[in-house]
């Protein structure tokens, strides 16, 4: 399986950190938030990794080079402005293959995610060894949080082991999916497009898959989340 690290972001929110440097490489423990991924896919057995850049993008390409020094096969999809998610995916097709592709937004940490669990998450038999249809397989798999403060009213609800766009409780997209190349069809290479309309869209089919992780998890969005996540073990940032 590939995966791919979306790392086009601006970084607004945390600037001026990210007018210099972009996001991706900005540190937790000493370790840049990419790196933490590379390191972690790389751990599962996950090799192949495209990463899509914009802002600062040289700088990732220069951080990481073509991954060999993490054992890991990197190459780049640069875009001139950010496609967005989904626009991104599309833009990146013929780098990503036509098997499920695991993708994860490069200013999460989740130190300890077993990306090796991935690797069975689409699978194109059921328990009892048969082929399942092609229209009835799911077409992606996400994995679920609990709610963080800055999305307390959560994303999905889920079923079982199907999402739903609606129901009670609802729980937050950890920004971590496996999907079927088939599932950017509609999206043409440099078209701007955000993933969530489009798996809201498949929801409604009952096409998507997902299941809830419980270990640390945090969406690195402004510095003082980085702060606090830099601060000795037992203290606050800023004490």
């Amino acid at each position: 399986m590939k995966a791919m690290i979306f790392a086009a972001g601006r970084g607004e929110r945390m600037r001026p950190l990210t007018d210099t440097c972009p996001k991706p490489l900005l540190k937790v423990r000493g370790r840049p938030l990419i790196v933490w991924h590379v390191l972690n896919l790389v751990r599962a057995g996950i090799t192949d990794i495209v990463i899509n850049h914009a802002h600062l993008g040289h700088m990732i390409e220069e951080a990481l080079g073509d991954g060999s020094k993490f054992g890991a096969r990197i190459v780049y999809s640069h875009e001139p402005k950010a496609l967005e998610t989904a626009g991104g995916i599309a833009n990146a097709r013929h780098l990503l293959g036509e098997e499920p592709f695991l993708a994860i937004s490069a200013d999460i940490y989740a130190p300890y995610f077993d990306f090796s669990q991935v690797l069975d998450a689409l699978p194109e038999r059921d328990m009892l060894g048969q082929p399942i249809p092609p229209e009835k397989r799911d077409i992606a798999w996400l994995y679920l949080t609990p709610n963080p403060w800055h999305n307390p009213e959560g994303d999905f609800g889920l079923n079982m082991y199907s999402l739903t766009n609606n129901g009670n409780p609802k729980w937050n997209f950890a920004n971590i999916g496996v999907y079927r190349p088939e599932m950017f069809d509609g999206i043409a290479p440099g078209e701007v497009m955000r993933i969530g309309p489009l798996m809201r869209t498949f929801i409604e089919q009952g096409r998507i898959g997902g299941e809830i992780y419980t270990g640390p998890w945090v969406n690195v969005g402004t510095v003082g989340q980085l702060e606090e996540l830099n601060a000795p073990l037992g203290k606050k940032a800023g004490a």
